[in-house]
């Protein structure tokens, strides 16, 4: 479908890629890395014609259609959020609206959504947008550019389901291992200035590259053990008449030979960041905290507690309160009712991935990093700040002009050089490659105080993570272990419990009788639960359906599944609209 042959690009003095080949066939899953300023974006614009290789071959096949998602900053528009998922085609039918509204519902829109202008969405929610309108669709080939960092957990294993039973080749660039296993069939590393294919997952490329680099260090040791007894033949003998024109050819033997190269070893960084002073056991606590927006109530009488040294990953349905729940913490959003107590000490520190007005736009990168409180050495800051993305001279760049991701990562860079005794984080894994995630998990280990964090990134989880909130219309369930743990857990009580409809939670007894009349409402409410419950679950067994590829050649099955999950819709919001009122 694609093929690259002996291709060769260069910017000025510096060489990318010297005899690159690469083949891309129908139905390939390939996943591209490498170190940054390799290479990839570059590839991957010539993939699209935006550039030409300096010499070599780059053919597509006549017809092949490439769709390309980019890291961020889609194209906004005054269409609403279904006409652009479907903007790619004059006159769409009934059976692609439908497919248009199923992935669009796979990646986290309701269907109150569909007719809102994506110019009034937050960029991420844009980005899930442009995703759903390059699957509608359905390009040959699929160039993702980090396609994980918008999305969370429920959206993500939708995804990647649905790249599954994909029927075109995707090419992605990603640094969610997780997601890498499992969309990816084969890893294309960048290396030497060349494209290897490597035919398995993330941890068997890295074993083979770990392999190959070894038996070129022992064939390096056995050609200097060659070279020193050739050159030790060379001077015993250049100097006697008998033996010199022997040294000579020898000299030139050794002049001829073609040097084995060690292999360059990958830079690992290890940073020692500085640590909180120390505080009691009890660093922040929520006691019956209401809170709601509009008339949607988030949580009611909601009790929470976080002790010193807790790692917590918060985990439930888009729309379940994480991030409320995070933001109530940290004290940046009102409560309705209620108290946050914040122990005796303790500095509580806020991780968004929106970071406008928090720098000064004239201070350079290095001038933003230095400004924490810690008065930490230039040498410790420009390190860290090159392990999360500003090498060399870039820190000298002022924050004014940073992307998103750049100040995305300036300020976890702060945050981590003057860390507060409880760090509360969203999503901050977005924007960084492997080996700052790395980096990240290893501060974040030995960070002695307290961590939440929001993350769709399932290797940062089961890396950091000792405790998982899981979260579900407003009730809050903790579980002692990894998101692996909690997984497990969650898979036992479903075969246990076949006919449920969620895994239930521990809820606090009422303290006394409430009179006959607030008895009939709890009543109601309590019903209205259930059936809400219910619905929320037929309501993602549908999106399943309309997930599979294979559903589409039934026409009329799609617009029936389309229409009962408008209808399980309607009667979601009008119960949500009871319940709201009985509170």
């Amino acid at each position: 479908m694609i093929t690259l042959r002996d291709v060769h690009k260069s910017y000025g003095q510096q060489s990318l890629y010297e005899g690159a080949s690469l083949q891309i066939n129908q139905g390939d899953r390939y996943v591209l890395v490498g170190p940054n300023g390799a290479g990839k974006s570059t590839l991957f614009r010539m993939l699209l014609g935006q550039e030409e290789p300096d010499s070599g071959e780059l053919s597509l096949k006549r017809g092949t259609v490439v769709g390309y998602l980019p890291q961020e900053n889609p194209p906004l528009s005054d269409r609403a959020v279904v006409e652009e998922a479907l903007s790619e085609h004059e006159d769409p039918d009934g059976r692609l609206t439908a497919k248009a509204k199923a992935i669009l519902m796979g990646l986290g829109f309701k269907v109150s959504d569909f007719e809102r202008k994506v110019r009034e969405l937050s960029g991420g929610w844009a980005m899930r947008v442009a995703m759903a309108r390059l699957l509608v669709l359905e390009p040959d080939l699929l160039l993702l550019d980090e396609p994980t960092n918008h999305l969370d957990i429920d959206s993500l294993f939708w995804f990647q389901k649905y790249l599954g039973a994909y029927p075109g080749a995707i090419f992605l660039i990603s640094h969610d291992r997780a997601f890498i296993n499992a969309v990816g069939r084969a890893i294309v590393a960048v290396q030497d200035k060349a494209l290897k294919v490597y035919h398995g997952d993330y941890e068997f490329y890295q074993r083979e590259k770990q392999a190959e680099a070894e038996r070129v260090v022992q064939a390096w040791k056995r050609q200097q053990e060659e070279i020193a007894k050739m050159q030790d033949f060379i001077d015993r003998n250049r100097a006697r008449v008998s033996t010199a024109s022997r040294a000579q050819s020898m000299i030139k033997r050794l002049e001829k030979l073609e040097r084995i190269e060690l292999p360059q070893q990958a830079k690992t960084v290890k940073i020692r960041f500085p640590q909180p002073q120390r505080v009691g056991v009890r660093v922040l606590s929520l006691k019956s905290v209401f809170k709601s927006y509009a008339d949607v109530k988030v949580y009611q009488g909601l009790d929470f507690e976080l002790e010193r040294g807790q790692k917590m990953a918060f985990v439930g349905h888009n729309g379940a309160g994480k991030s409320t729940l995070l933001k109530v913490l940290a004290g940046v959003i009102p409560i309705d009712a209620g108290q946050r107590i914040v122990g005796n000490d303790v500095k509580v520190g806020y991780f968004s991935q929106h970071r406008e007005g928090q720098f000064n736009p004239d201070n350079s990168v290095l001038q933003e990093a230095l400004s924490a409180n810690r008065g930490n050495p230039e040498l410790l800051v420009r390190t860290v700040l090159g392990t999360f993305l500003f090498p060399g001279d870039s820190v000298y760049k002022t924050a004014g002009v940073l992307s998103g991701g750049e100040k995305s990562r300036l300020a976890l860079v702060k945050l981590l050089l003057d860390p507060p005794n409880v760090l509360l984080m969203d999503e901050p894994t977005t924007h960084l490659d492997m080996t700052s995630v790395d980096a990240l998990i290893e501060a974040l280990r030995e960070f002695e105080g307290t961590v939440c964090c929001i993350s769709h990134d399932l290797y940062f989880l089961n890396a950091l993570a000792d405790h998982v909130v899981h979260i579900d219309q407003g009730r809050i369930t903790v579980y002692p272990g990894d998101y692996e743990y909690f997984k497990r857990r969650q898979a036992q009580w479903r075969e246990e419990n076949p006919q449920a409809a969620e895994v239930p939670v521990v809820e606090k007894a009422p303290a006394k009788a409430a009179p006959r009349d607030d008895r009939q409402r709890a009543k109601r409410a309590v019903k209205l639960q259930g059936e809400l419950e219910a619905l929320h679950a037929t309501l993602e067994e549908l999106a399943a359906q309309l997930s599979d590829p294979a559903l589409y050649a039934d026409f009329q099955k799609v617009q029936e599944i389309g229409a009962r999950m408008e209808r399980v819709q309607s009667d979601i919001q009008l119960k949500e609209g009871e319940l709201a009122g009985l509170s």
